[in-house]
Parts: structure tokens; sequence; C-alpha cells
């Protein structure tokens, strides 16, 4: 679940009060007609790293380096306020879960016997194939 009644959750280990989140609601440009002049759909949601309670030091500073001291995001996709507002959460949870991500350090390996072996084996037929094109 993306977004509970008071909470956004980013990860296991984080989420985000709605209440530190800031809303912002404009008219969305592009076609639409009378409805597009009239309501309010393009959304901008707005979330400040620097200043949020709910981060802990480590992601704090993971995603001040990643991110900067504020996430926005600005959705205009549908004629919905809501579902513009449900886009909304979902980029800005994907963006604060890329930033949150840690990549784990590569483990060097020794290929196996069998790969080197299956290896030298499709080499011996690659190049009896191309031996076998040169005597016609």
């Amino acid at each position: 679940m993306v977004a509970e009644a008071e909470h956004l959750v980013v990860t296991r280990s984080c989420r985000i009060p709605m209440s530190e989140l800031q809303w912002r609601f404009t008219r969305s440009g592009g076609p639409g007609g009378q409805h597009a002049n009239t309501a309010d759909t393009r959304v901008e949601l707005r979330f400040d790293i620097a200043a949020s309670s709910a981060l802990g030091p480590v992601q704090r500073a993971r995603l001040l380096e990643r991110l900067g001291p504020e996430v926005r995001v600005s959705v205009a996709d549908e004629r919905s306020q809501a579902r513009n507002r449900a886009i909304a959460l979902d980029r800005l949870r994907d963006r604060l879960a890329a930033g949150l991500h840690v990549e784990r350090p590569r483990r060097a390996t020794k290929p196996t016997k069998g790969s080197q072996q299956r290896r030298l084996d499709a080499k011996r037929r690659r190049s009896e194939t191309k031996r076998l094109r040169r005597e016609i």
C-alpha cells in the first residue's frame, strides 16, 4: 500500500507523515475545454528533506546528497485532481525510495569449472564450423 491514512510508506523503515507534504493545485494547461479552464487539476507536491522529522540522520544525509534539500513532483497527466494526487504520491515515493536505495557491493567470483568447460567447447565448435567453411 502506497499511502495509509496518515503516512506515505516509502520503505519498510521510512514512513513520512502526510502533514510534512505540501500540496499546491493549479490549472492544467492543454486541451480540456471548459472543464480545464475552471478546475485546478494540476498537482504540485513538495517534501522538505532538510526539515523532516520522519527521517533518521543516515536517511536524511543520503537523501540530501542524492536529491537535495527538497523534492518536488508536478503532475498534470489526468483530468482528475484525485488521480493526479495519487500519481504525485507514487512518483514522490519512487523518487525517495530510489534515493534511499543502497547498492550492495559486488563480490568478485571465479568462473566455475563447468562454465569454463562450456566456453571452451563452444569455442571449439565455432572454430570447427569456420574450418569446414574454408575447405570447400
